[in-house]
Parts: C-alpha cells; structure tokens; sequence
C-alpha cells in the first residue's frame, strides 16, 4: 500500500522543520515568512498531502465531526433524513460520520462504542436496540445526543418525535371516510415504538367509528433483516400481500406501515390481477419522494424525513456550539397526502 505523505516528508522538501509545517498548514498566527509558508503550500499541494484530522483532534481534542446512526441506508425516508443532516452540518463547518446499523441492535452498539472511541462531537440516532444502558452511559460521559424517529424514555437528551399513533389514526379514519370498512393492516415486525403507535392508532381508528378489528386482515411481519438484492420492505409487503390474499373476504383497502412495503403491496396486487384503487385501495405511510413517481401515485402520511434531518443537526450544533443549554422535546405532527391509490366508495360518496 503506497505510503501517504506526512508533514515530515514536505519538511524534507521545503528544507524546514515539521513544527513549521505544521504551523503553516494548520493555519496558525505564529510568524513565518511569506516567502517560506508559499513554499510549504506548493510543496503540500505537489505530493497532495491529506491531514490526519484524527490525530489533530486527538492533539486539540477539539472534534468537528458529528456522527450519525440510522437503520437501514435502503429505506429513502432515511436516506433523505441523511441529507438534511448532511446540508446543515457542511453549511455549519462539521463533518458527518454514517452508520448504517443494517436493522441490527448488535451492530448498533458496536458503532456506539465506535464512534465514542473516535470522540465524536455528537452523535444523531435513530435507535432500535432495545437496551438504552449503553446511550445512557454514553450521555453521562458527555456526549451530546439528539435521538429522533424513535422514542427513547428516561434518556437525557434532546429528542425529535413523530405522532406515529396520530398518523396510524388519520390513515385509517381517512379510509373510513372514504367508505371503506374493511381495512387491513400490513407492517414490519411491532418492535419499535414507531411501528406500535401507528399499530394502535389503526385500532383506535376502528373503534371510534364501530368497525370491528378482523384478526384476519392484520398482516404483520415475524422478522426482519437487511436484504441486499432487494429492499426488505419492499420483499416484505410482496409475501404480506400473498398472505393477505389467501383470505376467504378480502379487504377493500390496505393500510400499509411504510410507503416501501406499499410499493411491495401494489406490486403483488397487480401482479394478481387486481387493479389499484379500483379493486382494492392502497394508503402508504412516510410520503417519500417515490410515492408520486409511481402509478397510480401513492396517498399516504407525510412524516418531514428532510426537515427532521435538518432540525436534528441544528439542534445538535447549537448545543455543542454552546448557543442553548437545555434538551428540547420536539414532536412533529403528520399530514395526509391525497393522491390517486385510495377510490371512494359508492357510499361514501352518496354521504356527502
């Protein structure tokens, strides 16, 4: 492996020290004459020499590299939370280290420790391990955290919420209004507090409007892991779909848990022959950008992945910059997107 350039090979060249390469190339107010620090610039730039930021902030132990840990890099809602991170913490002179826990509460811890061990400034999770000892710990050593997506009790740090139940209730009732009473629910595995809330925010929504919940049409994953030759949640809402339909009474809309399972359902449904909405309606959940490229384009609930992303790095800059002291609890409401996957009945339609 080609050996990279360090400060004493371009001291070597320039015909100086390395502490006034060091002085000059880290920009520092000690005097150099001018003439000597063009030198040093020339001679760094001809053999591209790169800093090891690792061990200056080591030396300084001042860090501007916050880190990131999210679940999976395959579903675009988080994808798009990234680049909401990314954009403010370039615009604010950070830098994003990723990690992508592969759905995996193991190999989250192990980034965890990672990334304390490389001192990070902050760090921005979406959790899913369900041991918190760890984050915990890692708070009282003091780093900053910003939890966001899922809900983290008794954690002491800032957290940005979504009203998973909230949306699981509008989702359903929207259904509802539009004449549907038989309404099936498709989702990944209830093992986070997201996935719970919309869970029983669909059931709330039955209730309040004297449907009742047929076990039947509740289709809800036993396991997940990261697939690489497909999405999982897109694998997911195909074989979920298969499942649904081997009923004897079918539903006349799907309440789906993600907008990447949806594009599972709606594939597997027009791969069965039945037509989307007009045999079976479709709601997604996340109004990622895909959901209008597809057709018929997907009505779901917007849930603000690139604002969340963007909210979640200022938060975690202006605490760490020292601008505000205290930890917020942020909670972001959700929004129906009416689109074309969901048909309105007949009766709904002679109601109003």
């Amino acid at each position: 492996m080609k050996k990279h350039p360090t400060i004493y090979d371009i001291a070597k060249k320039a015909g100086t020290s390395s502490a006034t390469v060091s002085r000059v190339l880290s920009n520092s107010g000690y005097p150099v004459r001018s003439e000597l620090r063009e030198k040093i610039k020339k001679v760094a730039e001809e053999v591209n020499y790169i800093p090891n930021m690792l061990g200056r902030q080591l030396k300084t132990n001042n860090s501007m590299t916050i880190g990131v840990i999210i679940p999976s890099i395959t579903n675009p809602f988080y994808s798009s939370i990234v680049l909401g991170v990314e954009d403010i913490a370039r615009s604010r002179g950070y830098h994003v280290l990723l990690c992508n826990s592969h759905r995996s509460p193991q190999l989250e811890e192990e980034y965890l420790k990672t990334l304390f061990e490389k001192q990070v400034k902050g760090l921005i999770v979406s959790s899913i391990s369900p041991d918190k000892n760890l984050l915990g710990a890692l708070v009282r050593k003091g780093l900053q955290i910003v939890a966001f997506d899922q809900t983290i009790d008794g954690l002491n740090s800032s957290q940005i919420h979504f009203d998973y139940k909230k949306g699981g209730f509008m989702a359903t009732e929207y259904l509802i209004k539009k004449g549907h009473r038989k309404i099936a629910l498709i989702s990944s595995p209830l093992t986070r507090p997201s996935r719970i809330s919309v869970y029983e925010g669909y059931l709330n929504a039955l209730e309040q409007n004297d449907l009742d919940i047929d076990e039947s049409l509740i289709q809800v994953a036993s396991k997940e892991y990261e697939a690489f030759d497909r999405s999982y949640e897109f694998k997911n809402g195909i074989e979920l779909t298969q499942n649904l339909l081997k009923n004897s009474e079918l539903p006349t809309a799907i309440f789906v848990c993600n907008d990447m399972t949806a594009f599972g359902v709606m594939n597997e449904l027009t791969k069965q022959g039945i037509n989307v909405p007009e045999q079976m309606s479709v709601m997604g959940f996340d109004n990622i950008e895909f959901s209008e490229m597809i057709t018929p384009p997907l009505t779901t609930i917007q849930q603000p992945d690139y604002e969340m992303g963007k909210l979640a790095c200022n938060l975690l800059l202006d605490q760490l910059d020292g601008k505000t002291v205290e930890n917020v609890d942020i909670m972001l409401q959700p929004k129906v997107i009416d689109r074309s996957s969901v048909l309105a009945l007949e009766s709904a339609v002679l109601e109003n």
